[in-house]
């Protein structure tokens, strides 16, 4: 059993490593993506002025008359103090040829006194990078590995990802087990010594595991470092493992899993059609009736909170009224409450209510501010940030054990025949 789990550990391992490095070591950054964007780029992130706001919803206006190939699909309804507004933009259909303009961004930045544009970007481009496109870059580099479109499908990237998680979330056991201790039975033909450590307590035999034995040789620090960070760090290693699985086979896995389990409150985002994306539902109803029938469903709720973002899922026609104050990027907890909005007729057709729900609905909302550790607020984001290093430390040091074992290996089969002959 031993043998069979350390050759699964070792070439899971091996497979897995680079894909592992890659996403600890830019999920380390993306914990930080609205701080770094803020420092890379303050010609797009700073307002000019100190004026009052304009209405948000006239200045979407002034967006779309500005350029007709864009159509506003997120929209946050007041800027911080100081900072721009930044509203994010997809593009309408061509008339002439049928598919979609290419505008060449996708958000667009405003002075919220003025309504003057401080810039445009493609957030989440892949080239030509450029620190307007960074950050989004590494964000969307760490789920989807920027592998393209091809036979009408643009998921490749988050499907690998995903079965690298799955073979991440079931070797985080395997490598556990590996560094619990082996049972010897008795062995009066063995050295005394060796003897009296065997029967120590399993406790006791298991406690040198959890430590890192500077004074031995490299390979041994190396090795230590290896078993102690997995060991320490492990229950945090299986809920990034878990979680990125998840969130990147969310609909194909995960949820049809759950499901079966328990009761998973039917969303909007799963139970209404998507259209194809050359072919978005235009809405019949504007933001502003949107928001009114959000804000007047939420009164009815007894909620006292005000709208913070609106957006509008333009494959399954329908509005999103998240309610919160100020901004939620690091807030703590699962995010907040929404009230959704056909986009057709004005029906309330769902919510997202935070800690409510079913124990898969709460299962659900758990999953993302689990991995971005966005569910303790900074302290979660600074601990993510931290296992994002040591899974690539992980990574590095998994490698350099099986390069080593297997050096010694080579030079023992290269000695047999030498070996053989003096015999």
């Amino acid at each position: 059993m031993r043998s069979l789990a350390t050759l699964l550990h070792r070439w899971v391992g091996l497979v897995i490593a680079g894909f592992l490095f890659v996403s600890g070591v830019t999920g380390a950054v993306i914990s930080w993506d609205h701080e770094l964007d803020d420092l890379l780029n303050p010609h797009l992130m700073e307002a000019r002025s100190n004026g009052p706001a304009l209405p948000v919803l006239d200045l979407v206006k002034r967006v779309e008359a500005a350029d007709p190939r864009v159509q506003a699909v997120s929209i946050p309804m007041s800027a911080e103090p100081g900072e721009s507004l930044a509203i994010f933009v997809l593009p309408r259909v061509d008339p002439a040829t049928g598919r979609l303009y290419e505008p060449g961004y996708n958000q667009i930045f405003l002075d919220p006194a003025t309504g003057e544009e401080l810039g445009r970007r493609q957030w989440g481009q892949a080239f030509p990078l450029s620190t307007e496109t960074f950050v989004s870059f590494l964000y969307k580099f760490h789920f989807s590995l920027h592998i393209p479109e091809f036979w009408g499908i643009n998921r490749w990237g988050e499907w690998l990802l995903g079965g690298i998680a799955i073979l991440w979330t079931i070797d985080c056991f395997i490598g556990f087990y590996l560094t619990t201790p082996v049972r010897h039975a008795p062995n009066p033909g063995r050295p005394a010594d060796v003897e009296r450590v065997l029967r120590r307590g399993w406790g006791a035999r298991w406690k040198p595991a959890w430590m890192i034995k500077t004074t031995g040789s490299a390979y041994r620090i190396n090795f230590d470092i290896h078993r102690a960070f997995g060991l320490w760090t492990w229950a945090l290693l299986f809920v990034l493992a878990f979680t990125a699985f998840s969130l990147n086979l969310s609909r194909e896995v995960f949820l049809p899993l759950l499901s079966t389990v328990s009761n998973v409150t039917p969303s909007p985002f799963v139970t209404r059609p998507r259209n194809d994306r050359d072919k978005p539902i235009e809405p019949r109803i504007g933001y502003a009736e949107a928001i009114e029938i959000g804000r007047v469903e939420a009164e009815r709720r007894g909620w006292t909170i005000p709208v913070g973002h609106v957006f509008y899922v333009r494959r399954q026609g329908f509005y999103g009224v998240r309610f919160f104050e100020g901004d939620d990027h690091g807030a703590a907890g699962v995010g907040p409450p929404a009230i959704y909005v056909d986009g057709n007729d004005g029906g309330v057709i769902g919510d997202r209510l935070p800690w409510k729900g079913t124990v898969a609905d709460i299962f659900i909302q758990a999953q993302f501010p689990l991995h971005s550790g966005r569910i303790l607020g900074l302290p979660g984001r600074i601990l993510i940030s931290v296992m994002g290093l040591v899974v690539a430390s992980l990574s590095v040091t998994g490698v350099l054990i099986w390069y080593r074992k297997r050096r010694a290996r080579v030079a023992v089969r290269a000695q047999r025949p030498r070996l053989a002959a003096a015999e």
